[in-house]
């Protein structure tokens, strides 16, 4: 199992959609939300994946076709 952290910006079109649980569904994935910082219209995600490497790697670029930035993100109270 991999894990990996990512951080997700979230436009306001996509920022009412279940991305983080159709992402867990579909693609067999835990996730762990780690920080968060969501409104009405805009938000970012710090969050954890945990699965097979390729179901992280489907999952990112599906997500990332929703339309959500995604990039890599490091938790800075565990450096």
């Amino acid at each position: 199992m991999a894990k990996r952290r990512v951080m997700f910006t979230f436009s306001p079109e996509v920022i009412t959609e279940p991305i983080i649980y159709n992402l867990g569904q579909q693609f067999r994935l835990k996730t762990n939300i780690r920080r968060a910082d969501l409104a009405e219209d805009r938000g970012w995600i710090v969050l954890e994946l945990d699965g097979k490497e390729e179901d992280i790697e489907a999952g990112i670029t599906w997500v990332t076709s929703k339309g959500v930035r995604v990039a890599p993100s490091i938790d800075a109270t565990e450096i």
